[in-house]
């Protein structure tokens, strides 16, 4: 895969436009995905949605992006990522476009499972497209801007979307249209910008086990325990916080509710920069320490139907979930050559994507017999265990490091 020196002087403008058009494409790939977020309320409003049914929604999306890992975990291993990265950028466009015709409830679902498709594509190739643009020295800060494009695309959009939602006219139409002029400039961008291949492999499409090597087999599986506690608690705070806000607390801004999701994600990007200053085996217990706290104040918010401390757990979560994030990256992506690295960023975000459409399909399951809250309730006390137990398991390995 192609390398550049971003710091050097030859070819420095060029450089730096591939890692600029990269990183935007990756950052308006995973705006499309949160974009939906604040109008739940509308959409349950108008088509008479259950709590269950938006989670639904919620999960299919995730769904579709562990079946695009599975599919095509190693498609830019093998083709190429400049020809994923266009690839990702137009399913999200087909994904916006297919938001905006007449709605039913079959269009919505499919819409957000190619929406899921193209972060599923991008998550994976995207991370490692950044990476790769750097030079050996420099493989962290890659994989840091990796993160931070891809978080910040999922604040972005969800805070986007809410802010058109309340001042623009036709709010469930406005976010998409806006965000089809943004995909098309990050086609033009990555046409003009991204390296082309210079190793073209045989295009194959077919179902296969995605490889970690044995070598960061270990590190792996608590990378995507401790990562994916974070993504499990974000993705039920994305999937419920707009109802929970209209419905529980009569708070019916939809700025308000992105503003919520957009809290907790541009959190986690800031979490990148905590992350880079700690040891990987200190990020880990530090940032499931950080996710017990976070579901803490989202029970006191379920339990006692107010507002901060929703803001709260949000804030914590985004800048625990952002250690854990970072700290999982470095101890697997990063550690593994360029040609095995599409493979294992895509098996680690798939890791990610599984806890995170569970939990959201289990509470809105939970939610019909029991309500939102008891439902969310339950949860919180699933995370704990999960968190608190991965944080022993992660201390108790560097201490059997340390006397080893």
């Amino acid at each position: 895969m192609t390398t550049l020196d971003v710091a050097g002087p030859p070819g420095r403008t060029s450089a730096r436009a591939a890692v600029a058009a990269t990183a935007f494409a990756f950052l308006v790939t995973m705006m499309g995905t949160t974009i939906p977020t604040p109008l739940y309320s509308l959409y349950a409003s108008e088509m008479a949605f259950s709590p269950l049914m938006v989670t639904v929604l919620f999960a299919v999306y995730a769904l579709g992006v562990v079946g695009a890992l599975s599919l095509f975990g190693r498609l830019s291993d093998d083709v190429g990522r400049r020809p994923v990265l266009l690839l990702a950028v137009g399913l999200a466009l087909l994904s916006a476009l297919l938001f905006l015709l007449p709605r039913s409830v079959a269009l919505l679902i499919v819409a957000r499972v190619v929406s899921g498709l193209a972060a599923g594509l991008m998550s994976g190739t995207g991370t490692a497209a950044v990476i790769d643009l750097f030079p050996a020295g420099k493989k962290a800060l890659g994989g840091t801007l990796a993160v931070a494009a891809n978080t910040g695309g999922l604040a972005l959009g969800t805070l986007f979307a809410g802010v058109l939602a309340d001042v623009a006219p036709h709010p469930l139409i406005s976010p998409f249209a806006v965000y089809v002029v943004l995909c098309l400039i990050a086609l033009a961008g990555l046409f003009a910008w991204a390296p082309a291949p210079t190793d073209r492999g045989r295009l194959r499409i077919r179902p296969r086990r995605l490889h970690v090597p044995r070598s960061i087999r270990g590190a792996f599986i608590r990378a995507v325990l401790a990562a994916g506690t974070g993504f499990a608690v974000t993705g039920v705070l994305t999937a419920v916080s707009a109802l929970f806000l209209a419905r529980d607390l009569g708070l019916h801004s939809h700025s308000l509710a992105g503003f919520v999701v957009f809290l907790a994600f541009a959190a986690m990007a800031a979490g990148q920069l905590i992350a880079r200053r700690l040891r990987p085996q200190t990020a880990i217990p530090a940032g499931c320490a950080g996710l017990i706290v976070a579901a803490t104040l989202l029970a006191t918010a379920l339990g006692t139907i107010t507002l901060w401390p929703l803001l709260a757990a949000a804030l914590v979560l985004g800048i625990s979930g952002g250690v854990c994030l970072n700290a999982g990256l470095a101890t697997t992506v990063e550690q593994v050559p360029p040609e095995h690295r599409g493979e294992v960023s895509s098996s680690f975000f798939a890791g990610l994507y599984m806890m995170l459409a569970v939990p959201a399909i289990g509470v809105g399951l939970l939610a019909e017999p029991l309500g939102l809250r008891r439902a969310g309730l339950i949860f919180v006390g699933a995370v704990i265990v999960l968190a608190a137990g991965t944080a022993v398991a992660a201390l108790h390995t560097t201490r059997r490091r340390a006397d080893g």
